[in-house]
């Protein structure tokens, strides 16, 4: 079976550039992500880590 997709992908002009795209979307998503994490305000996350601790009257009351 692995021989019919490999015979299948060989004849296919370019198809080369298909896992290099892959594994640059894939390195491209993660660095974005650490860097939206790691620029994140300390006091929003604060914040948002005391949400499931306080009552929907003192939140509403707070904004």
């Amino acid at each position: 079976m692995f021989e019919q997709i490999k015979h299948n992908l060989e004849t296919i002009a370019g198809v080369e550039i298909y896992p290099i795209l892959s594994l640059l979307i894939f390195f491209l998503f993660f660095v974005g992500l650490a860097v939206w994490v790691i620029s994140y305000s300390r006091e929003r996350i604060q914040q948002l880590s005391q949400i499931p601790l306080t009552d929907d009257n003192q939140q509403n009351a707070d904004q």
